[in-house]
């Protein structure tokens, strides 16, 4: 394929982010349920005569080389096919850096898909899949967004029922705190084998019983990084806050970076939130909605070949 074209690289946030202790890897077990929110970058694909991998990035502060999750999704698709195929990407910044909203990883996700879609790889979304776990815990979900429970390490993915959409407002203050420091400070205890098994199937039915107007959302709205996080840097804590003073009927962490996350009640109390915000300095923030599965699906198969529009993103893409 020969003609460049764009991809949006969606946000998410953790409804809930449960640590069940440490595994004997040095992982930990985890329960989640993630979000795609509509907060996006974007990403533009174009080929290249040769077989390098050129990316390029808005934002001074994201690597371009090998440490870049794009980068290495790349690589992973031409060791996986032996293919010697290079690209153009060209990646729009919006999602913050460290800030527990995944922008990595969606970056990650969506360049597979793009990629696949650019070199005309013949492939699935099983094996696109197995690709994504390698890269990293959140990206498997970005292949197909929506909202899903994600345990184990956070690879096993299963998508949940779509829920009504939610107006929210994203702040990024002035902190950073990456995943790795977020678990080191954390200090989980080893998980016991014995229970792990039953916890996580209790999780897993508590989840699914869940109906279909957030009470996933209002009755498990509990992040387990929050207290740790909210002492290593005050700063986000009082983001929360801000949001809970500014009419946000509730608010969380996003995930394990520095975000966090309120949810309005309306379209007009979310706007009225925003105005409260502007005079924070150092403070970014985001207006943004839910997206379902299925708007997901189709914003990152806009004009895409045949190939990308077979994929079926709405299966179950859990180990």
């Amino acid at each position: 394929m020969s003609t460049p074209f764009s991809l949006p690289s969606f946000a998410k946030v953790n409804l809930s982010l449960r640590i069940l202790g440490k595994r004997p890897d040095g992982y930990h077990e985890i329960r989640t349920v993630l979000q795609t929110v509509s907060l996006h970058d974007t990403i533009q694909f174009a080929p290249n005569e040769g077989s390098e991998i050129f990316l390029t990035c808005d934002e001074p502060l994201v690597p371009t080389d090998r440490h870049n999750l794009i980068v290495k999704s790349a690589h992973a698709l031409k060791d996986r096919f032996g293919i010697d195929a290079g690209a153009r990407i060209d990646l729009e910044k919006r999602i913050p850096m460290q800030s527990g909203l995944g922008g990595g990883s969606s970056n990650a996700a969506i360049a597979l898909l793009g990629l696949v879609q650019l070199w005309e790889l013949k492939t699935n979304i099983a094996e696109l899949t197995e690709i994504a776990a390698a890269l990293g815990a959140d990206v498997p979900f970005f292949l197909s967004g929506g909202r899903a429970l994600a345990t184990g390490t956070g690879t096993t993915i299963s998508p949940l029922e779509d829920a009504a959409q939610q107006d929210l407002l994203l702040v990024s203050p002035n902190a950073k705190i990456s995943t790795s420091e977020a678990y080191k400070a954390l200090q989980a205890p080893a998980l016991t084998t014995s229970n792990s098994d039953f916890i996580l199937a209790v999780s897993r039915t508590e989840v699914n019983s869940a109906d279909s107007d957030l009470t996933v959302l209002r009755d498990d709205l509990v992040n387990d990084f929050e207290r740790t996080i909210f002492d290593m840097e005050p700063e986000i804590g009082r983001a929360k806050e801000a949001l809970l003073q500014a009419g946000a009927r509730d608010a969380l962490l996003a995930g394990s970076g520095s975000s966090v996350f309120g949810i309005f009640g309306s379209r007009r109390e979310q706007e009225r939130g925003l105005v409260e915000f502007r005079a924070e300095s150092g403070w970014r923030t985001f207006s943004c909605e839910t997206v379902t599965r299925e708007e997901y699906s189709q914003a990152i198969s806009f004009g895409g070949t045949q190939l990308l529009r077979s994929f079926d993103l709405r299966i179950d893409t859990g180990a």
